[in-house]
């Protein structure tokens, strides 16, 4: 009886002690990273990706729900202005689920960054289809007609994709050499590790019909990603750090294969870029001193803020 009895209460000591498992064993708590030493170099290079995110959230939110982060997250936009033409694409059941996964891991990162640092507003973004038009057009060297419109179709969307999480995910690779504190790099391997994610998903699926033509261009889809990467080398002005899905053989995996994937230096590892060059890229004219593009008002947070003494302070 004695035995049963000290089984009895071992069994129900553990039963409680399972209610509690979450709060006091979550893999969070285990970690424990302390974000209160963060310097503030490594505060500006975690805020300023949010910039990044901001765009990611709202146009993979309103492409595959028709709505933001208005409505999603209002609490994570800090007040900053609804973005300009952002709208539900055409996107089959497939393609939906997918961006709608990528939305909702967008997010997530928005809530994450902010959980560590104060961030920001959200910056005004023109997300309209003018905006994107704009972009291929640059990158043929002539206007396409009708204008590319990334919201008509599935495809058309993924395209408007490839030009996105690419350019943060080689700004997170920039940022986490200079970073400082444990936590500061765990937080951006983290993030690194989702864009790249997305990068590959899209490039595989866009790879997959990469000698299809979209219409009613008549163009390649290896023709379109291979002029958005050329167009991103020239306007980030710091060499080769862009490629299409199919590459000259020399360029290639190890000089064996045309077939490109997944984007990389002659080793296959990732490219990184400055702040610098992110904005220069994603204010679509080559020059992190102007606003436009994707940012008509300029991107926010110290390090894109320094570079516009013409404006107001964010």
């Amino acid at each position: 009886m004695a035995l049963t009895a000290t089984s009895t209460a071992t069994i129900t000591t553990l039963l409680v002690s399972l209610l509690f498992l979450p709060k006091f064993y979550s893999f969070e708590l285990i970690i424990d990273y302390d974000y209160s030493s963060i310097s503030k170099s490594d505060v500006d290079l975690l805020e300023f990706p949010l910039n990044l995110e901001f765009l990611e959230a709202e146009f993979f939110l309103h492409g595959s729900l028709g709505y933001g982060l208005d409505k999603f997250a209002p609490n994570l936009t800090k007040g900053g202005p609804s973005p300009i033409g952002a709208k539900r694409a055409k996107l089959d059941p497939f393609t939906q689920d997918i961006i709608k996964q990528f939305a909702f891991q967008e997010v997530g990162h928005l809530r994450a960054i902010q959980k560590i640092v104060k961030g920001f507003p959200r910056p005004l973004l023109d997300l309209s289809a003018t905006s994107f038009a704009k972009v291929v057009d640059r990158a043929f060297g002539r206007p396409l007609a009708p204008p590319f419109d990334p919201y008509a179709s599935g495809l058309n969307f993924l395209l408007a994709s490839y030009l996105i999480p690419y350019v943060g995910l080689t700004g997170y690779v920039g940022a986490n050499s200079k970073l400082q504190a444990p936590a500061s790099k765990r937080l951006v391997a983290g993030l690194l590790a989702v864009e790249s994610g997305q990068d590959a998903i899209i490039r595989t699926l866009l790879y997959e019909r990469a000698t299809v033509k979209v219409p009613p261009y008549g163009i390649t889809v290896a023709e379109f990603t291979d002029r958005f990467s050329e167009l991103r080398n020239k306007l980030g002005h710091a060499g080769f750090k862009d490629e299409g899905l199919v590459v000259p053989l020399v360029e290639g995996a190890e000089g064996k294969i045309i077939g490109n994937v997944l984007a990389g230096n002659r080793n296959s590892i990732a490219f990184e870029r400055s702040p610098e060059e992110v904005l220069r890229i994603v204010y679509g004219g080559g020059n992190e001193h102007k606003p436009g593009g994707f940012y008509p008002k300029g991107a926010k947070g110290r390090i894109a803020r320094s570079h516009l003494h013409s404006m107001p302070t964010a």
